[in-house]
């Protein structure tokens, strides 16, 4: 049986998983920052899982944190993600391409040419994550003393958004004749000068690439705050975002769809894919088993330092083989984040080490359990529109995206949930997204 609606599934990737005690995981990989025969084998088995796409997150600093908490990290370095994907895109046929760039310390042409490229090197399977970078410490990599200004940021990128949608309408699709007798390459009258002047961006067009096979590049956007809802709503394809449970993933999916009906866009041309950490065992027991032997691998210096941070109030001083004191002072810290972490401490009766530790690690959304009990939720979020699928998040690599896709995979197949096999050639097919029309060569023109 196959549903009306089913999930999407990207892959939420780092080389050696997100977590930060991953590359200390019996059987994992350490060196897969930096060897590419692992990351070729993790996306030809997600492409054979029929995932939508292989997401590459980026950084654009290392982390300014103690060297002491630095030097246990494994996500101090990594490949840049277009050489990275534009290899990965030789070595696989079908799953989508995603990659993070940057329109605060980025140029639109730059961007434009990039994923033009791409694109074209993978025959339309490319998409844009479109961020703002919320790390000050990038700021001091690109020439500036301090960040830009959050609002300021997002005023950027929306305007960045249209220059680069406009410099990938420099040519209608036809507009390369290539006539050998008359010598003719391309007609002129196809192609557009852009022009664009506006109040933070001066670029003048055309791009010298031709159109992309999906006309655009697929729009992702991960932003969560006010200005960022707002840009997906009006821009994004997709939205990478990071709900803590069902309750919050609705509201987060009522909103921006409201808002993309509020400025007049099709709530069904975007999907909502919540990043989920996902962690697969015989039992939900053995499940919880192995998170915990996870979260055990992150060093405790550095995991209390996570776990201050999160309730606003030094833990250093706490017993860290004793439950989480219930006399902790308040603060201005945010509320509802230090409510969630008294919450969990509760709920899965953790010592401050086991909490400190899971914090240090991964603290976002987590399905915890059976290949069937994973799908329930999974199902559940698809039922009560907290989502139109997941972000996946690999607990540790390679035996945690062996998991997923030898043992749920199957099971969402069983239920109707997801694909057996891709619908089309491009990652537009998969996620069942329309090509955009050219703005200046529409039929309508």
């Amino acid at each position: 049986m196959t549903r009306s609606r089913q999930l999407r599934l990207g892959a939420f990737m780092r080389p050696v998983s997100l977590h930060t005690g991953a590359w200390r995981y019996p059987g994992s990989y350490p060196d897969a920052n930096f060897n590419f025969a692992h990351l070729k084998s993790f996306a030809q088995k997600l492409e054979a899982a029929k995932f939508d796409a292989f997401f590459m997150a980026d950084h654009l600093a290392v982390l300014n944190m103690p060297v002491e908490a630095l030097q246990r990290s494994h996500t101090v370095t990594s490949f840049e993600p277009f050489t990275l994907l534009s290899a990965l895109a030789a070595v696989t046929e079908r799953i989508g391409l995603a990659a993070t760039a940057s329109t605060t310390f980025d140029e639109p042409y730059h961007i434009a040419r990039r994923f033009a490229s791409l694109d074209h090197i993978s025959n339309g399977r490319a998409a844009w994550n479109i961020v703002t970078t919320s790390n000050p410490d990038a700021a001091l990599n690109f020439g500036l003393d301090e960040h830009v200004e959050h609002g300021e940021r997002y005023k950027r990128a929306r305007e960045f958004y249209d220059v680069v949608t406009g410099l990938w309408d420099s040519f209608a699709d036809d507009a390369f004749i290539r006539d050998r007798e008359s010598g003719i390459y391309f007609d002129p009258d196809k192609m557009h000068v852009l022009n664009h002047k506006g109040e933070e961006l001066s670029v003048r067009g055309p791009l010298n690439i031709a159109r992309p096979v999906q006309g655009w590049p697929v729009i992702v956007q991960a932003g969560q705050s006010d200005p960022g809802r707002q840009l997906a709503a009006e821009t994004a394809e997709v939205v990478f975002c990071s709900p803590r449970d069902l309750a919050g993933g609705k509201v987060l999916y009522a909103d921006i769809k409201g808002r993309m009906e509020a400025v007049g866009r099709n709530r069904d041309h975007l999907k909502m894919l919540p990043a989920a950490f996902v962690v697969i065992g015989d039992s939900i027991e053995e499940a919880r088993a192995k998170r915990l032997a996870l979260d055990s691998l992150v060093h405790y210096d550095s995991a209390i330092a996570s776990l201050s941070i999160a309730l606003g109030h030094d833990a250093s001083g706490f017993d860290p083989d004793a439950p989480l004191p219930e006399d902790i002072p308040d603060t201005n810290a945010s509320k509802t984040g230090r409510a969630q972490v008294i919450k969990l401490a509760q709920e899965e009766n953790l010592t401050v080490r086991q909490l400190a530790q899971r914090y240090g690690g991964y603290s976002g959304l987590a399905f915890v359990g059976t290949p069937a009990s994973i799908a329930d939720e999974m199902e559940r979020w698809l039922d009560e529109e907290g989502s139109d699928g997941f972000n996946v998040v690999f607990p540790y690599l390679p035996q945690g995206l062996d998991d997923v896709t030898t043992r749920l995979v199957p099971e969402l197949q069983r239920r109707g949930l997801f694909r057996r096999e891709y619908e089309g050639a491009t990652l537009r097919d998969h996620l069942g997204l329309p090509r955009p029309e050219n703005r200046f060569f529409s039929p309508e023109r």
